[in-house]
């Protein structure tokens, strides 16, 4: 039975966040608008700030400032620039400055509005800002920053409106503000007279922005965050009605394509038979641009047919002639030393993690429309400054003259914080003078998109008997790109920390790797090497693959002192707060069952942002099981039962972070089981989701928990990618413990091919025809 559990919650005697009165502003406008001001205390104390000159950064930094707390630093900064605007109809708007892509965002920033505001939910009206540089670092979707940056300012800005419609109504009604009530966005006074917000909008509003303050309400006052919600765009999704960018009639945007090289990042050298491809029906216009030769017709499936033609001379591209095991011994070669040798016994593994895809249901895409002196494009984007600054530096414009409109994204896991499409689509619309409706086709999104790089993770812990002395980690990636925002964030404030001089990368590694157990003394480096992928920080970055190769370990070192793996993980947390999760997974899951000869449990933590999470889980790797059959796939072993625990300190939509760890067991379940891609002479195999194995039906745990802890901190933690880290370990470490070998390769199946490769000349397989055997 699947379902999801909310533990009962703190009264209003419960934890509270530690201020609640805030400045904010009433800007001048023709309607109410209001916006918060915050003062934040810097990331870490003068004490630490001190030691930023140290040669290695300390394994326990994110105890004190991790990635979220600089993100949400950079952002305090710009948040007064962020507004609710109550409107004359009683709705209040809000743009807000992040990319919805499924993760529930605009219903949670809803909910923190509705709240503070005490209006219905449904008349809030949640939309996406368009690029606005003003911002700066306020308008970056990551790294599940989105909720801890947002939640207070825009409980204030929304504080602020209340109290100036409540001295409106005062006014209007003839009353004090205390004899004054408030519910569903009615004011109520004395005797029963009432006004609703729409009609007091105007009254409310300022000729000249003021400088107020307002208080928030406490914990215990809260009726709309922590309650489950449906999402807002519910309907919308499922009944085909929500806008997408390949949805948008934007005039004249004609469906366009890119014909791809055959191998990584190759450029065009020539064309031989542009003429004839010209002729084709519907064709409008063939151009050659960095990345490859645009067609541009009046349908896709026309560019289809037109890709297949184009006959394309090809330079060697930036991977030409890499393979696998190519990748593997630069990384072997790549790797930092581990140290001295111990002195006391130990156990050690290293483990390869092969490369992924992102694999959002969305493809790349974007609309552009390129005109003398002005460009507009959409598109659903996570950084769109950069994008904007990126667009307005190639066309040689004024940033002014750059209009960046963000659209809601089908999916993401990071895939969208590069806007390598609306570049294309901009190059494109700039050399046919036409405005040009770009999709990617699934083999494109494959091979030539963004890809979790390969990576290798080496684990050493010394001990002597049960007393853990030391724990080590040598994690080395290919190239992780990181040049989409997070670059700036960390040369504008990391110079703060105690990093020294590291690199984006490694600074990134430091700030997001946190430790949940006391192992003595903590070792965790990071060694990147070949940045000729296009790679990208897909869903959980670094942590999926270091939390693996660690919790596998501490199995194995449970394993060789005879204790059991909950129990010799239980000792060595260092907080009630990660105990409570792995307890409660443990008792749900009824760790230590009776289990067949072939099934195993498994259960592992992952802590970062704020927050932690649990999970335990049970496979089925019986050879009944591991051999029935699937098309053209390998259908291996099956997790059978799931239990996650979650703590974000504080929840705003228990139904939302609910989806959200669904999600991100899924994710797990598919790296530690069948999701990656094969490098080969300088290309990726996979072309689509038939061939690239992403967790199907007949893999998926047909009982299925999940645990939303009380409130912990009062504020909230990060969540969107929580969970994935300790899935992909849970399904290790029960795969170790049912076949008693522990993997060391993942995903596990990635050495056996079960799909016959398609041709990447032509580049894209034909549309397929019955749409029932098919799913290119």
């Amino acid at each position: 039975m699947n379902g999801a559990h909310r533990e009962p919650q703190p009264t209003a005697d419960g934890p509270t966040p530690g201020r609640r009165r805030f400045l904010g502003y009433i800007l001048a406008a023709p309607t109410l608008v209001a916006a918060a001001e915050l003062l934040p205390a810097p990331p870490a104390s003068a004490a630490t700030a001190d030691t930023a000159t140290a040669a290695v950064p300390s394994a326990d930094l994110t105890e004190i400032v991790d990635l979220n707390d600089l993100m949400t630093l950079a952002t305090a900064l710009t948040a007064g620039l962020i507004t609710v605007q109550v409107n004359q109809d009683g709705t209040v708007s809000f743009a807000l400055p992040r990319a919805e892509v499924g993760q529930g965002i605009t219903t949670s920033t809803a909910m923190l509005i509705a709240e503070e505001l005490d209006v219905p939910l449904e008349q809030v009206r949640i939309t996406l800002a368009d690029a606005r540089p003003e911002l700066v670092f306020n308008q970056l979707t990551g790294a599940s920053n989105t909720t801890l940056a947002t939640y207070t300012p825009v409980r204030v800005a929304a504080a602020i409106a209340r109290a100036r419609l409540l001295a409106a109504a005062a006014t209007e009604l003839g009353a004090a503000v205390d004899e004054l009530a408030v519910e569903a966005g009615v004011i109520t006074g004395p005797g029963g007279r009432n006004v609703a917000f729409g009609d007091l909008a105007v009254k409310a509003a300022a000729v000249r922005t003021q400088r107020v303050t307002a208080d928030l309400k406490a914990p215990g006052q809260f009726t709309v965050i922590g309650t489950p919600r449906s999402r807002l765009d519910a309907l919308d999704a499922v009944t085909g009605r929500k806008k997408f960018a390949m949805d948008l009639a934007v005039p004249g945007a004609a469906p366009t394509m890119v014909c791809r090289p055959p191998t990584l990042n190759g450029t065009v050298r020539s064309v031989a038979n542009t003429a004839a491809v010209l002729a084709m029906p519907g064709v409008t216009d063939v151009t050659v641009i960095p990345t490859g030769v645009a067609v541009r017709a009046r349908t896709f499936g026309q560019c289809i047919d037109a890709v297949r033609a184009l006959k394309v001379s090809w330079r060697p591209g930036t991977a030409e002639g890499k393979s696998d095991q190519s990748v593997l011994k630069e990384l072997e070669a790549a790797e930092l030393p581990m140290g001295p040798p111990p002195l006391t016994p130990s156990v050690e593994a290293k483990f390869t993690f092969h490369f992924r895809g992102n694999s959002a249901l969305e493809t790349n895409c974007a609309i552009a429309d390129v005109r003398p002196g002005s460009a507009e494009i959409w598109a659903s984007l996570k950084s769109p400054i950069v994008a904007k600054q990126a667009i307005a530096a190639k066309l040689g414009l004024p940033l002014g003259a750059v209009t960046v409109h963000v659209i809601q994204g089908g999916g993401s896991f990071g895939r969208k914080l590069f806007f390598d499409a609306a570049l294309e689509a901009v190059e494109i619309s700039r050399k046919t003078g036409k405005p040009v409706k770009l999709m990617w086709h699934r083999a494109d999104d494959t091979r030539q998109g963004r890809a979790h790089p390969m990576a290798t993770s080496r684990v050493r812990i010394d001990h002597l008997g049960d007393a853990v002395l030391d724990y080590r980690q040598r994690h080395t990636s290919v190239s992780t790109d990181l040049g989409h925002g997070f670059g700036e964030i960390v040369t504008a404030l990391a110079a703060r920390l105690p990093v020294a001089d590291l690199g984006f990368s490694e600074t990134f590694f430091v700030l997001s790797q946190s430790m949940p157990y006391d192992f003595g003394t903590d070792s965790r480096l990071l060694n990147e090497t070949d940045g000729g992928f296009n790679t990208g920080s897909m869903r959980n970055v670094y942590s999926p693959d270091v939390t693996c190769a660690r919790e596998l370990v501490i199995d194995k070192l449970a394993s060789k002192t005879g204790k059991d793996p909950y129990r010799f993980r239980r000792a060595f947390l260092k907080d009630e707060r990660t105990r409570a999760v792995l307890d409660k997974v443990a008792s749900a899951g009824r760790w230590g069952r009776a289990m067949p000869s072939g099934t195993a449990q498994g259960i592992a933590l992952h802590s970062e942002y704020h927050s932690v999470s649990a999970v335990l889980v049970e496979i089925d790797c019986r050879p009944e099981t591991v051999n029935r059959p699937i098309r053209d796939g390998v259908t291996g072993p099956r997790v059978t039962r799931a239990v996650c625990a979650v703590d974000v300190g504080l929840t705003v939509n228990p139904r939302g972070l609910e989806a959200q760890m669904m999600g991100c067991l899924m994710d797990g379940i598919a790296q530690t089981l069948t999701s990656s891609l094969h490098l080969r002479d300088g290309y990726f195999l996979e072309a689509s989701w038939d061939n690239y194995f992403y967790t199907r039906q007949w893999n998926t745990p047909p009982e299925l928990e999940i645990f939303v802890m009380p409130t912990s901190t009062g504020t909230p933690g990060g969540a969107g990618e929580l969970g994935v880290a300790a899935s992909m370990a849970a399904v290790a470490c029960a795969y170790g413990r049912a076949t008693g070998t522990m993997p060391t390769a993942f995903p596990i199946n990635h050495g056996t091919l079960s799909f016959v490769p398609m041709p990447t000349v032509p580049p894209i397989p034909q549309s397929p025809t019955d749409g029932l055997d098919h799913a290119h």
